[in-house]
């Protein structure tokens, strides 16, 4: 089993920044990917950001430019920068983790969520 915490969420003004934390913890050799998913109020969870163990990452469209995932593999976290806030940046975001299978992530660990608000 893995353990995910997250951490760093809040409210911030449209413009401003956050950075969320997401330590993991427990059977961590199973984890080959990492990422962070959201989900709006009446939307469906999406993809934000992922990263791999060796490090490619990819970034849904709406955040490429102004959120960054990086991982710290000695401590067992991931993170995500985000910058240039939007109010439609609002949501419940989730650390997700999981192995590569087929070479793509399968995300079979997921944290309680943190949440992001961000006033116009």
């Amino acid at each position: 089993q893995v353990q995910l915490v997250e951490s760093g969420g809040g409210l911030v003004q449209a413009g401003g920044s956050l950075r969320l934390s997401c330590a993991a913890s427990g059977s961590i050799f199973s984890i080959n990917a990492m990422g962070w998913y959201r989900q709006a109020p009446g939307k469906q969870r999406e993809l934000v950001a992922a990263i791999s163990t060796g490090g490619g990452t990819n970034y849904a469209d709406s955040v490429k430019g102004r959120f960054t995932i990086n991982r710290d593999n000695a401590k067992n976290t991931v993170y995500l920068q985000m910058n240039s806030l939007k109010p439609e940046d609002t949501a419940v975001y989730y650390c997700a983790a999981g192995p590569l299978v087929n070479f793509r992530a399968r995300y079979d660990y997921w944290g309680q969520g943190t949440q992001v608000t961000v006033s116009s």
